[in-house]
């Protein structure tokens, strides 16, 4: 079997059998390294930057043992210096960290490897990470795409199977390009990453397929030096950048459960001609249309406070922010994307709107897609199959514009996880031709006053004489680089979480003349009159009532959740139950004042 090394200085390979002894292994390993490197030193690691183990304590454990399979690649740490010559072992110039602390070769803590049993068990970040409970599904599911059996091609029976028509991988290229998948879903690039690494079956992984780009520099280089921007050398500051399109995508679908939602946020825009903006919040769920896919169903859309302007939004603080999103959790939501709009009359008096984002112009702007970086960081997609314990961002954008015919469309995108890292590492920033991104100035500070340090970054594209070529990207590039595209859609039978025709007024309109008060909640509830009865249930299913009602600070905790649990449920008995508690009279009273 083959075994893959990977140090500071280059990586190498080794002809190994099952039932080698692994700390055998040493005299090979050290003479890939350098001539000065200290033996007693040398400490392996499953994954890169992790908690190590020095060779020379793993004496007797096989790689058999271990789990290492063919292929397995193991991470090699050391240390350079003189051995001293009073017979003493020699001491590593630059310690281990392992689970906090400093480690050195008479240190008797191991790290966790399959296998070997630890006196103190170090939890990696990939360990311990609660995943969606929809990842925590697809990971169990086989993947695998079934075929019919090819009548040209099989000479078997009905019940039999061969290369024609067995089952294929998820991210088969022949079954993609058939069914014009551009891009494969999170969990079968996950199937693809893992091929050959870890045994899927098994339910777990000790060395994570998955790594998330790193464009900063290494805040703990092992050379020793001063950090950054007082020392930096070549093993901690990052490689350069290639760009290319990402052949993956987080989330594949956005589902508005009903056409309701995307009405109210257009109705702003009718009545003042301004943007808006809000945030969505739904559930992730299957998505069946694409192998192992993902789809965000989006339940309700929260305007927060903003100034609308005819050609953008700017976004005010947001006070109650925790607040809104604690509602959504009472409903079973979470914030799952943002959405705004982009709109211009057309000036034809008949209801066409301007077509302003295009393949000839653009789709997303370089300031809106450093806009949608920014909260993709914020909401990370947890992940045991990543070497940090999260893996992209599930955060997705709308855009409500004019299409190539006129007419008011929904367009849905996600940043790449590229440009969600060269966000963070603040090597990018918009600029005035939406089309184009700017790479930063290295000389310049930001905005914390501290020096920047930009790698190279490039990219590749096929030029006028149909031939690939590589671009230096400063100091600007293409845009639709750092661009992943979405579908989008309303379901064939709508079930909507939220089922109140008349609706609460959406928060924060006082511009077009419309304010969320005591006296318009008044006039809400009395449509819906009583609670125990299945109309009064269903008018009382209302988001925009139900975060009102929360910053009024009327209801208990118990009784907050119950009137939660009646809007999503529409159950009649628990409506009678909200009707006779206290708080339910107190919000009454009050309101009856």
């Amino acid at each position: 079997m083959i075994l893959r090394f990977s140090s500071r200085i280059g990586q190498f390979r080794l002809n190994v059998e099952p039932s080698t002894d692994i700390s055998t292994l040493l005299p090979q390993i050290v003479e890939k390294l350098t001539p000065d490197t200290l033996s007693a030193s040398v400490a392996i690691s499953p994954q890169r930057g992790g908690q190590s183990r020095l060779l020379e304590s793993l004496k007797g454990v096989t790689l058999q043992k271990l789990g290492l399979a063919n292929g397995a690649q193991i991470f090699v740490e050391f240390s350079e210096g003189q051995a001293p010559t009073n017979g003493q072992p020699p001491a590593p110039l630059n310690a281990h960290r392992l689970n906090g602390k400093e480690v050195t070769a008479q240190d008797t803590t191991t790290i966790a490897i399959p296998n070997l049993t630890a006196q103190t068990r170090v939890d990696n970040p990939w360990d311990t990470v609660k995943q969606l409970p929809l990842d925590d599904v697809l990971d169990k599911e086989n993947g695998k795409i079934k075929r019919p059996r090819d009548t040209r091609m099989c000479r078997h029976g009905a019940n039999g199977m061969c290369d024609h028509c067995q089952p294929i991988e998820p991210y088969d290229a022949g079954y993609l390009a058939e069914k014009k998948i551009k891009h494969l879903s999170y969990h079968a690039y996950l199937r693809k990453m893992n091929q050959g690494k870890n045994k899927y079956e098994s339910g777990s992984s000790w060395m994570p397929p998955l790594t998330e780009p790193y464009y900063r520099v290494n805040p703990n280089c092992p050379s020793g030096h001063k950090p950054f921007p007082a020392g930096i050398c070549t093993k901690c500051q990052p490689s350069a950048i290639t760009l290319q399109p990402q052949p993956y995508r987080m989330v594949d679908h956005v589902e508005f459960s009903s056409p309701a939602i995307i009405n109210k946020i257009l109705d702003f825009w009718r009545n003042s001609a301004a943007q808006r903006i809000g945030f969505m919040y739904g559930r992730y769920e299957p998505y069946a249309e694409i192998p192992l896919g993902t789809k965000a169903v989006i339940e309700a859309i929260y305007e927060p406070p903003q100034v609308d302007e005819l050609d953008g939004v700017t976004l005010n603080d947001w006070t109650n922010e925790n607040e809104i999103d604690q509602v959504a959790s009472l409903c079973g939501l979470q914030r799952v994307g943002v959405i705004f709009t982009d709109l211009l009359d057309s000036g034809k008096g008949d209801g066409t709107v301007a077509c302003k984002r295009h393949a000839d112009s653009y789709f997303m702007s370089s300031l809106e897609i450093m806009f949608a970086s920014r909260y993709q960081a914020k909401y990370p997609r947890p992940s045991r199959w990543s070497e940090t314990g999260s893996f992209g961002s599930n955060f997705v954008t709308c855009i409500i514009t004019g299409d190539d015919e006129d007419q008011i469309a929904i367009q849905a995108y996600q940043a790449s996880d590229s440009a969600v890292e060269m966000t963070r590492a603040d090597i990018i920033e918009p600029s005035a031709d939406p089309t184009v991104m700017l790479v930063r100035d290295e000389d310049e500070e930001n905005e914390l006053g501290r020096t920047r340090y930009i790698p190279e970054v490039f990219y590749r594209r096929i030029n006028e004489y149909g031939a690939n070529v590589q671009e230096n990207a400063k100091p600007s590039f293409p845009v639709e680089y750092l661009l992943v595209t979405l579908t989008h859609g309303f379901p064939l039978q709508p079930n909507p979480l939220f089922t109140s025709e008349e609706g609460f007024i959406v928060e924060n309109r006082e511009m077009i003349g419309q304010s969320q008060e005591h006296r318009a909640l008044k006039t809400f509830l009395s449509k819906v009159a009583r609670l125990d009865t299945d109309n009064g249930v269903q008018k009382m299913s209302d988001f925009h009532a139900l975060c009102f009602v929360h910053t009024m600070g009327v209801l208990s905790e118990d009784e907050f959740r119950l009137l939660c649990q009646v809007a999503t449920q529409k159950d009649t008995s628990l409506g009678a139950a909200l009707q006779q508690t206290p708080g339910w009279a107190t919000l009454q009273t009050i309101l009856d004042m």
